[in-house]
């Protein structure tokens, strides 16, 4: 099996330090830029971005069952699943019930990059994916989370889980946190690689900036809490509430997904990239949309912060099942592209 960069290697450690940092911090007092947040919200999600290739987008679209199927496992069975599972857990905790459905809304941009290339996935088609989906919730996160946060909780009979959220507060936001990244993203990819070479972007400058991510996760996670230190000092059974359904979310996810790949014909390498990107989350436009709608300090923001907490160590559990999967009922892997 591949390492992990020592950065990566050891992300929920970071995570996990941050967070007992800024519990101390806001344990004792210390107040933080509130600037931190929004500014390591935007810089965190511009790699993943700068990174993605967009010219990788039409091989994954000439091969509409595939495509179509990963439309239905992102767009659809996603977000539902993790309505679903936040409606069964936190049906008396709206606030962390909204935060869960948000981190459910967005689709992996980032991580799933790393956990299909430990597990040996087709890296064109991730690529692809990624690539759609970043495209996707530019234009669509921002329906969706209308529609699952406001519309749907009165639906099923949850009056009191219905947050009234404005559509336009939403558009904004998706479109500062998630629009400016990916315009610098794009615009860095398009203008610069052809200028220093593509082996010299792909191998130098993408590698160099990719620290950015965490770096900017870390100290975004170390405000967040220093606001919330004492609630979680007081209420540590939040976390454990909010984290059982986020467990069983990624891990329903990757064997629906695989389970519903293997049967669509695709082969390992496909399986296992639709299967990751389906079972990842997109933590950070999350986070971000969570605290510029309901506040730094809200349980919605609060929920969606544990998010990464929970992803890491699942999604490394997830790329050795992959394996062994690979193993077990695959050949070697081929292209999953024309």
């Amino acid at each position: 099996m591949k390492r992990l960069a020592l950065l990566d290697r050891f992300l929920t450690l970071w995570i996990l330090g941050a967070m007992a940092l800024g519990v101390a911090l806001g344990t004792v007092g210390v107040h933080l830029p509130g600037a931190l947040v929004p500014i390591g919200l935007i810089v965190m999600i511009y790699p993943p971005f700068a990174r993605v290739r967009y010219e990788a987008l039409p091989a994954v679209m000439r091969n509409v069952p595939l495509f179509a199927l990963s439309l239905v496992q992102n767009w659809a069975i996603g977000p539902l699943l993790m309505f679903a599972l936040a409606a069964v857990f936190l049906h008396d905790r709206p606030a962390f019930f909204a935060g869960l459905v948000m981190v459910g809304l967005a689709r992996c941009i980032a991580m799933v990059i790393v956990w299909n290339d430990l597990a040996n996935g087709d890296r064109e088609y991730a690529a692809a994916l990624v690539a759609f989906n970043s495209l996707f919730q530019i234009f669509g996160y921002a329906a969706y989370a209308w529609l699952f946060i406001t519309v749907l909780p009165p639906v099923i009979g949850m009056p009191a889980l219905a947050v009234h959220l404005a559509f336009i507060d939403v558009v904004k936001n998706v479109a500062l946190y998630l629009g400016l990244p990916f315009a610098a993203g794009a615009l860095t990819r398009t203008i610069l690689r052809p200028r220093i070479g593509a082996k010299r972007y792909d191998d130098g400058f993408v590698p160099r900036i990719a620290p950015l991510t965490l770096l900017a996760l870390l100290v975004t996670i170390v405000a967040m809490f220093a606001l919330q230190g004492h609630r979680i000092v007081e209420h540590p059974f939040d976390v454990l509430q909010i984290a059982a359904p986020l467990v069983l979310y990624f891990v329903l996810m990757f064997f629906i997904s695989f389970a519903m790949s293997k049967r669509m014909g695709a082969n390992y390498g496909a399986s296992t990239a639709l299967s990751l990107t389906a079972a990842s989350n997109n933590f950070e436009l999350a986070i971000a949309v969570s605290i510029a709608l309901f506040g730094i300090g809200s349980g919605e923001a609060f929920a969606a912060v544990i998010g990464p907490l929970v992803e890491v160590p699942v999604m490394l559990a997830l790329v050795n099942v992959a394996l062994r999967m690979k193993s077990g009922s695959f050949g070697a892997p081929e292209s999953a592209h024309p």
